[in-house]
């Protein structure tokens, strides 16, 4: 693993303090530890792939939406990658893990997307189009830098198991360096757009939608957590 994720570094590190537990019950859901531990019921984690999928898809649209936010050229580029990298990588990749686990792309497609998957991603959608490319960006950033700590944490765990573990492989596209790298870039993004568009007079709003994508994160780990038996 390469350097740690700046975690504590500007206003993503202060949202993250300022979540409180909300963060912790996120990153340390049962479902995440076993997932770790090996100890996950294969039948959450596939129920939690599927929701994935059509998650990825709704969050496509948001990146989508923040091109349109975009207010530069930068920002329009960044967007347009954003979106590239989940529709023609990301999702190709997690159609082809999924049928590792028996799952077709047309089964995810039929799909019916649970509660929790409709809170989060039209939760995330909302506030870009009530907001600016700021409000989207503290929406989304809880997912991309929240599992790349998970991860990390998860592998500085003595409890993980790493060989014989079902899960490795899940664990070791989070643990990428490319992952990792677009986690570093997503929080170093925040802070520029901040200095660029924020006060300390947002930053109460701010906070408020990153805790709520931080508990609908938990409630994602949560929807999969409930399939275990």
């Amino acid at each position: 693993m390469t350097q740690p994720l700046p975690l504590h570094h500007g206003i993503f590190g202060r949202l993250r303090r300022d979540t409180g537990e909300a963060w912790e019950r996120f990153i340390r859901h049962p479902f995440v530890l076993g997932i770790g531990d090996a100890t996950l019921p294969q039948p959450a984690f596939q129920h939690y792939l599927k929701q994935d999928y059509l998650f990825l898809i709704q969050f496509a649209r948001a990146h989508a939406l923040a091109g349109y936010k975009s207010t530069d050229l930068a920002g329009l580029r960044a967007a347009a990658a954003a979106v590239t990298a989940i529709v023609d990588t990301e999702m190709p990749l997690h159609i082809s893990y999924c049928a590792g686990w028996g799952l077709t792309e047309a089964q995810m497609q039929a799909e019916p997307e649970d509660m929790e998957t409709i809170a989060y991603t039209r939760f995330v959608l909302e506030r870009g189009l009530a907001g600016d490319g700021l409000d989207l960006d503290a929406a989304l950033i809880p997912c991309l830098v929240g599992y790349a700590e998970v991860v990390e944490r998860l592998l500085a765990d003595p409890a993980t198991r790493q060989e014989g573990n079902p899960y490795a492989a899940w664990m070791a596209a989070y643990a990428s360096d490319d992952y990792r790298a677009a986690a570093a870039a997503a929080i170093e993004s925040l802070d520029r757009q901040f200095a660029l568009r924020g006060s300390e007079a947002r930053y109460p709003d701010l906070l408020a939608t990153f805790t709520a994508a931080t508990r609908l994160e938990e409630a994602f780990w949560e929807m999969g957590w409930r399939r275990r038996a």
